[in-house]
């Protein structure tokens, strides 16, 4: 598992400097920029990855936010946006389920083929943090499992994430439809070796509408 980690954290460090190449690119170029902001939102369905493993089916929740995008080189931009999140888990059995309430800060490069109907690509780094935790449904109250009886212990959420879509510039408006998966690299339980979960790091899907006006 330490393995996997290693290799996981390499990721990240690699789609960081994809990053920063595209931001660095666009920034370089003398293409005519266009500069959009507005609303995101849509529906999540998230699992735990948990070593010793726990049987799952997806929580959905909803997810919604602010969007900035500057595209400043002709199919390649930057994306940035600060989002709600109701992720968590729900285990196969249906006596247990909780969500995770997250703000959230994608920060990615975005890429896009066409003119007024486009395609496009996401990618890149996200931070978050947990604001509030709800035990959605309880049936075993004198269950001992770490994840029943254990607050969340690591509120600060690292990851990347990678979306595709396509949306359509309508007079100085973008109508776009987003599929989004996102995986988080840190665990929200503790892993020390005391511990007993080696594992728990969040990982979501996503279903996104968004608005945005054109800035001129």
């Amino acid at each position: 598992m330490e393995y996997n980690k290693i290799h996981l954290h390499s990721l990240l460090i690699t789609l960081c400097f994809v990053f920063m190449v595209g931001s660095t690119l666009a920034q370089k170029s003398y293409y005519k920029k266009e500069m959009y902001i507005g609303l995101n939102g849509g529906m999540a369905a998230s699992t735990v990855n948990f070593n010793p493993k726990v049987s799952q089916s997806f929580l959905i929740g909803y997810t919604g936010g602010l969007v900035f995008r500057q595209i400043s080189q002709k199919s390649l931009g930057f994306q940035a946006e600060l989002n709600y999140m109701q992720r968590g888990w729900q285990e196969s059995d249906g006596n247990y389920s909780r969500q995770l309430n997250f703000i959230e800060l994608p920060i990615m490069t975005h890429f896009n083929f066409g003119k007024k109907f486009r395609f496009f690509f996401n990618i890149g780094p996200k931070l978050g943090y947990l604001i509030s935790e709800n035990v959605l449904l309880n049936n075993q109250q004198t269950s001992t499992s770490v994840q029943h009886t254990t607050l969340i212990q690591n509120k600060f959420d690292y990851g990347f994430a990678l979306g595709t879509g396509f949306y359509m510039n309508i007079i100085g408006q973008v109508i776009q439809l987003e599929a989004r998966g996102n995986y988080s690299m840190s665990d929200i339980f503790s892993n020390a070796k005391r511990d007993y979960f080696d594992n728990s790091n969040p990982m979501y899907a996503s279903v996104n509408f968004a608005w945005l006006m054109q800035m001129k």
